[in-house]
């Protein structure tokens, strides 16, 4: 791993036998949507499989595949304009790219606006408020944030020994 790519991770989170298990995917997938959702469709799950991604400290994307169905939230879609996973990601929402100007009529450098499915996790206990208030918490770095949706699932234990392994 070089130090440009330390800080970023993919974690894949799936159910068996009633029990939340979690394992790293290649860091090659941080910057590749159709690699992601392929390698979550190969993971078996009783609940659906879910995806968590951190690139560095700027943002992080969830996905969850149940089935056929593919729900994908980004964390800021400002990093659509230095990132291909948010690019990537605008696109799969058919969200517009916006270009500087545009986030700057809308945004300060106190704000984050996320796109995509806000109720990717209502079913597990997560609501859209409360993924909104976490996604938009500058202070908290993308794999806290992660941490803290991880506990609030119910997959904590799985999710910290992953991004032990990835971390040391």
């Amino acid at each position: 791993m070089t130090d440009e790519d330390a800080l970023d991770f993919a974690i894949v989170v799936y159910r068996e036998d009633a029990c939340w298990d979690a394992e790293v995917l290649p860091v090659a997938l941080t910057s590749d949507l159709q690699g992601l959702i392929h390698a979550l469709k190969q993971q078996p799950s009783e609940s659906g499989t879910i995806g968590l991604v951190a690139v560095g400290d700027e943002f992080f994307v969830a996905l969850r595949v149940v089935g056929d169905k593919v729900s994908v939230f980004l964390s800021d879609i400002a990093a659509a304009l230095d990132y291909p996973l948010a690019q990537q990601v605008l696109e799969y929402l058919d969200v517009p790219i916006p270009d500087e100007e545009e986030l700057d009529e809308i945004l300060d450098e106190d704000t984050v606006l996320p796109a995509g499915d806000l109720s990717i996790f209502v079913d597990l206990g997560l609501d859209e408020m409360e993924l909104g208030i976490l996604s938009g918490d500058i202070d908290l770095h993308p794999e806290d944030v992660l941490s803290s949706i991880a506990a609030r699932l119910g997959f904590s234990e799985p999710f910290e020994r992953a991004i032990d392994s990835v971390f040391g």
